[in-house]
């Protein structure tokens, strides 16, 4: 029997994170992702993420430490994305860049150092590419500052917010790992074949690059600026529903209940509140939207998905919106590369088989002679 796409196969046994969807749960390394998400630092949860458990103070200021250490791009990463095309596709050119990462040191087996350093400069690459396309100076980074805060400064040229700190915190531990999706799958696959992590991740990213994985919130902003309002709300959706398109933010392929991920965001919203009319929109539309998809889909169970509250988040700190799959390429790569090191621990190259649908010799000419076999 043939499984489009691998759907429901199970390929791998990982201790990385459970994605459960029928209960409407995310757990990584045994813990629930809201609880992460609000109470610890980007930097405890890659550690916990690589290493399998939280750090202490001594562990947590070790990989804070090695995550600054390493954010300085090589010289030659540096002068190739100066000489990138400036019409290439942002995360075309952020592809490119890691791709020039692969060194010697960077060889099979993967280890948490390689994972380390990738971690650390993927930041410094989106920025740079980021600042180049508007035409602005590059902005080095601030050893001083924590992971996501030096990010968001590199990326504005101001020291943020703790308010917008956290929010963009939150919202890049929600996205740093989620089982075995198509960039995760893709970076197994080329791991499995002993190539190096730096061309495990480069695959990643391209599979990233996507629109039916990457996609990012900007269509749910969207439709809140079309909407505008709570009184033309209901109007606009069931136009929308009417006509059999798609509401933005709502259903997932894997979660039958509210998105985790949605839930944790959902609440960093509310502490945000740095724009109280858009957000109280937001949450109008949510509830609006589960009735009347209740209505139309019955029995679908469409719930809130990560990427309506992602987009609270996203405008709340005023990030453009080709940021948006950039910054879960940032986040994303703590999960990538967790896999990476996984799978080479009891290493099987993924050779799946197709089923061969062409033509067989007899209903086809031969080169040589023209005629019929």
């Amino acid at each position: 029997m043939i499984q489009k796409g691998l759907k429901n196969i199970v390929a791998a046994e990982t201790a990385i994170s459970l994605v459960d969807g029928e209960n409407g749960r995310l757990i990584y390394r045994g813990y629930d992702v809201k609880e992460l998400a609000l109470n610890f630092s980007f930097e405890e949860i890659a550690y916990l993420i690589w290493y399998g458990y939280l750090p202490g103070d001594q562990e947590k200021q070790a990989i804070s430490e090695l995550l600054k250490n390493n954010r300085v791009l090589p010289s030659h990463v540096y002068e190739l994305i100066k000489i990138l095309p400036s019409d290439m596709e942002m995360m075309s050119q952020i592809r490119t860049a890691v791709s020039a990462l692969g060194t010697k040191e960077f060889g099979w087996k993967p280890t948490v150092e390689q994972a380390i350093q990738l971690t650390a400069v993927i930041p410094t690459i989106t920025a740079m590419i980021y600042r180049k396309g508007n035409g602005e100076e590059i902005v080095q980074p601030n050893m001083e500052l924590g992971h996501v805060e030096n990010y968001l400064y590199m990326l504005t040229g101001n020291r943020p917010s703790f308010t917008h700190v956290k929010a963009l915190e939150a919202y890049m531990i929600l996205t740093m790992e989620h089982g075995m999706n198509a960039s995760t799958f893709a970076s197994r696959v080329v791991a499995s074949t002993e190539s190096d992590m730096v061309s495990a991740v480069t695959g990643a990213i391209g599979a990233m690059k996507g629109p039916l994985h990457g996609g990012a919130p900007t269509g749910v902003i969207d439709m809140l600026n079309e909407i505008t309002d709570k009184e033309t709300a209901e109007i606009w959706m069931r136009n929308k529903l009417d006509n059999k398109e798609y509401l933005m933010g709502f259903g997932h392929r894997i979660y039958r209940t509210r998105d985790p991920r949605a839930e944790a965001l959902s609440e960093i919203t509310k502490r945000i509140g740095t724009d109280d009319g858009w957000l109280e929109l937001a949450l109008y539309v949510e509830r609006l939207a589960i009735q009347l998809l209740n209505e139309y889909k019955p029995g679908r169970r469409l719930s809130t998905n990560v990427e309506f509250y992602a987009a609270a988040v996203m405008r709340a700190i005023d990030m453009s919106s080709c940021l948006f799959t950039p910054t879960f390429t940032v986040s994303r790569m703590v999960g990538w590369t967790a896999h990476v090191i996984e799978q080479s621990i009891d290493n099987t190259i993924f050779r799946p088989e197709a089923k061969y649908v062409g033509k067989q010799p007899a209903e086809c000419e031969t080169l040589i002679t023209g005629e019929k076999i």
